[in-house]
């Protein structure tokens, strides 16, 4: 299952207030989520700092069909509020990139067995 991980920011003292936008997503903007390709998007806040890890097929297919999407428009504008960089959907995210991950342990059947 393809993941994307991402980074944003908060302004100063819009913890509080971004945490209970979060606490209801508008049904039209979910529904827009799951039609490009979304199966779940999670994100951490630690202060400021939003990590989001997004599963979805195409990143960039999904950022391109909610670009000018009406239910995202909005939602857009208003992150933009709380957000020390706004999201410009330019097509030129990529997502953080994944520097390690602990190696899966293949069995080894052959070594020290009896």
């Amino acid at each position: 299952m393809p993941q994307v991980a991402l980074h944003t920011r908060l302004k100063p003292g819009r913890e509080a207030e971004y945490d209970a936008v979060h606490a209801v997503i508008p049904p039209e903007l979910d529904a827009a989520l799951r039609a490009a390709g979304v199966r779940d998007w999670r994100i951490w806040r630690s202060g400021r700092d939003l990590f989001h890890l997004v599963d979805v097929d195409d990143y960039a297919a999904m950022r391109a069909a909610l670009r000018d999407h009406p239910a995202n428009v909005p939602w857009q504008a208003r992150m933009a509020e709380l957000l020390e960089v706004e999201d410009d959907y330019s097509g030129a995210d990529t997502g953080v990139p994944l520097v390690w991950r602990l190696p899966s342990q293949a069995a080894d059947t052959s070594a020290g067995s009896v």
